[in-house]
């Protein structure tokens, strides 16, 4: 089979960047052995192309493959095609036949790396990707590119210079890249579901030459604010909270005898985040949600419909979906008991009073302990400006390191505030990000990618591969 890639000077280059073809993602259907790439200046025996060569209008004959994966060659035009994608993400190759040796040397590695786990995810019935999904996406893909021209005639035009001789052509392609990134996807997730692929912990130094190698990716760093906060909910009255229960009796017992819960959910819910979605929850894994809402949503069966569940937010009706080790997929329906002005009054006044005794000297740690809602969160590290919700914005936006704000409310659950007394624990500017400000989500990144590599490693023992020079 021959496979053809036209590269015609740099707006090709521009094109492959609108393509969203990016570095590990630009590989040619793996059963083709022979590629034919427009330029004149000749490959050298290192395998290395000169950056201007993408530049130029000419040929040259590319058939040369440069590893074996099991039964599959790996191409030189498709390492070709991944130093483009650099390029085109403006990302400077070495000058050098040493250095660009050392880069190709690297993405066929990775290459490689790729194929094994399409491979292995191949092999593995459990795991699949329906035509539809990938039909889906690749849809998505070509309405993004296509929204970038003003008319079909400019998009078939792109298309040419970027080796694509007919939008199907193009569609193929990306049905290829879309299959096989979901195939890599799924097989991971289904490894960390299995626990078969744990994070390895790195070492300081694995992080601090991880931190060095994507510093110049992680841009700066925004302004941050720290703070740490004491919420008082509103209680209902004993009659409000009666009469939530009764309500989610009632549902609980049509729910049994066969009506929808989802549609149950939209018409009786008060939790705004999945009442839309028919109460759905999506998949979580236990420490996410509160306690009493855990011990049952773990511990039901599919399609199971539990009894009320009381929790700090009001009562839960909950159905698991389905069950994985260490999570589930479940829906709920929330009902919060009315709160009556009396008590929202009472509520805002002893906010006031914690807040008093705070700044007569009282230690904020000890009302912390008795008075805090434990539904809410006690504290937060380093939140952007920018990103603080709308609530605590107006309020925290400019307030400096160790001042006790004046009460204020939030938006809790049911319709009902919170109300709030916030001490500011650190602030800092804007500036370079340091390896302290990320070294635990690099803890986690590096230790993940750790584990991928071990287990690409073994595949790699197990599995014929070959690189040629």
């Amino acid at each position: 089979m021959m496979s053809k890639l036209r590269i015609r000077g740099m707006a090709g280059a521009a094109l492959l960047a609108c393509f969203g073809l990016t570095a590990g993602a630009a590989v040619l259907a793996a059963q083709d052995t022979t590629a034919v790439r427009d330029t004149t200046a000749p490959v050298d025996t290192a395998g290395a192309v000169a950056a201007e060569a993408f530049a130029r209008d000419t040929t040259v004959t590319v058939d040369r493959v440069v590893a074996v994966v099991g039964n599959r060659p790996v191409l030189a035009s498709q390492v070709d095609e991944e130093l483009f994608s650099r390029q085109a993400q403006g990302i400077k190759l070495p000058d050098t036949p040493e250095g660009l040796d050392a880069v190709r040397r690297q993405v066929v590695s990775t290459i490689i790396d790729e194929e094994l786990l399409v491979q292995q995810a191949a092999r593995d019935t459990a795991i699949t990707v329906t035509d539809q999904e990938v039909a889906d996406g690749v849809e998505q893909q070509v309405r993004k590119v296509r929204d970038n021209f003003q008319s079909e005639v400019d998009y078939r035009h792109e298309l040419k210079k970027a080796g694509f001789q007919t939008p199907e052509e193009y569609r193929r392609w990306l049905s290829d890249q879309q299959r096989r990134a979901a195939l890599q996807n799924r097989l991971i997730d289904k490894l960390r579901t299995d626990g078969k692929l744990k994070p390895v912990s790195p070492t300081e130094q694995e992080m601090k030459a991880y931190f060095e190698t994507q510093k110049a990716s992680l841009g700066s760093r925004p302004a941050t604010l720290s703070f740490r906060q004491i919420a008082i909910t509103p209680k209902p009255t004993a009659e409000a909270k009666a009469r939530s229960l009764a309500q989610a009796d009632s549902i609980v017992l049509e729910l049994r005898r066969g009506a929808d819960f989802a549609t149950a959910a939209k018409r009786f819910s008060q939790d705004p985040g999945s009442r839309e979605q028919g109460g759905s929850l999506n998949w979580f894994r236990r420490g996410v949600m509160v306690p009493e809402f855990e011990r049952v949503a773990f511990a039901l069966k599919p399609g199971a419909i539990s009894d009320p569940v009381e929790s700090p937010f009001g009562y839960h009706i909950i159905q698991v979906e389905r069950v994985q080790p260490a999570e589930v997929q479940a829906r709920h329906i929330l009902l919060t008991p009315a709160v009556d002005s009396a008590n929202m009054s009472k509520a805002r006044a002893l906010a006031e009073t914690i807040r008093g005794r705070i700044a007569a000297g009282a230690s904020f740690d000890s009302l912390q302990r008795i008075h805090h809602d434990h539904s809410a969160e006690r504290e937060a590290e380093n939140v952007p400006v920018d990103k603080l919700p709308e609530a605590y914005g107006k309020v925290l936006a400019k307030a400096d390191s160790g001042v006790v704000l004046p009460t204020f409310a939030i938006p809790g659950s049911g319709g009902r505030d919170q109300f709030v007394v916030v001490q500011v624990t650190g602030r800092r500017p804007e500036g370079d990000i340091r390896y302290e400000d990320v070294k635990d989500r690099i803890r986690q990144q590096l230790g993940q990618e750790l584990a991928i590599r071990r287990y690409i490693d073994r595949l790699r023992q197990g599995t014929y591969v070959e690189m040629r020079s």
